[in-house]
């Protein structure tokens, strides 16, 4: 083989590989950056920190096969457990209790049956046909990535969190609660959002549990 074909071929290949292993970004939205301020190193850790706590809001689910809300009436968290009470008439659930660990969910409908499974996802679906991410809101929630995948964390100009995207959704953080004195700055509303999905939790309320 001749040596200019033999480099020509070699370019070629060295090109492949290096159009291959480039990772494309989607642009940046306005007045947003990927460079996390100084204190958010410090933040996420509190946040990190702040395991146990209650909730109480509404959750609003739009997807092609059917949409509705609910309300929160409590959403208690002790480190990785949970214990969620939505009560809602969308598709006569009524009164849906869940209750889970990662990897484990319990779920009680208004008639009392239960059902427990190993992918709280999937049982999820198949009780109410509404597609949550339970195991990643838990941490969307607070204002912090899932542990386990890759993310992409974007902020404002005023330096706060605005847009996570991680495993297919982009979770949008719209309004926030002031910081109290021993509970840091929580999200008063997300959105999130994955191809015709939307999931829009506002929160009412946030409360520091003892652990």
């Amino acid at each position: 083989m001749p040596l200019w074909v033999r480099a020509w071929l070699t370019t070629l290949l060295i090109m492949s590989l290096g159009a291959c292993s480039t990772i494309r970004l989607e642009p940046l939205p306005d007045g947003m950056t990927d460079q996390p301020p100084a204190d958010w190193t410090d933040r996420s850790a509190q946040l990190r920190q702040f395991d146990h706590w209650q909730l109480t809001g509404k959750l609003a689910v739009r997807q092609p096969s059917d949409s509705g809300t609910a309300l929160i009436n409590h959403w208690i968290q002790k480190g990785e457990a949970y214990d969620l009470a939505l009560s809602s008439s969308f598709l006569g659930m009524g009164s849906t209790t869940l209750k889970g660990v990662p990897g484990f969910i319990e779920l009680t409908l208004a008639n009392g049956e239960t059902y427990r499974s190993g992918d709280p996802a999937a049982l999820m679906e198949a009780a109410t046909g509404w597609q949550l991410p339970l195991e990643s809101l838990t941490w969307w929630i607070r204002g912090l990535p899932s542990p386990g995948s890759d993310y992409r964390l974007l902020f404002n100009d005023q330096g706060k969190l605005a847009i996570i995207r991680q495993d297919g959704w982009e979770i949008r953080y719209d309004r926030w609660h002031e910081q109290q004195s021993n509970i840091p700055a929580l999200p008063a509303r997300i959105t999130a959002l994955k191809d015709q999905k939307r999931v829009r939790v506002a929160v009412g309320d946030w409360q520091e549990l003892n652990p």
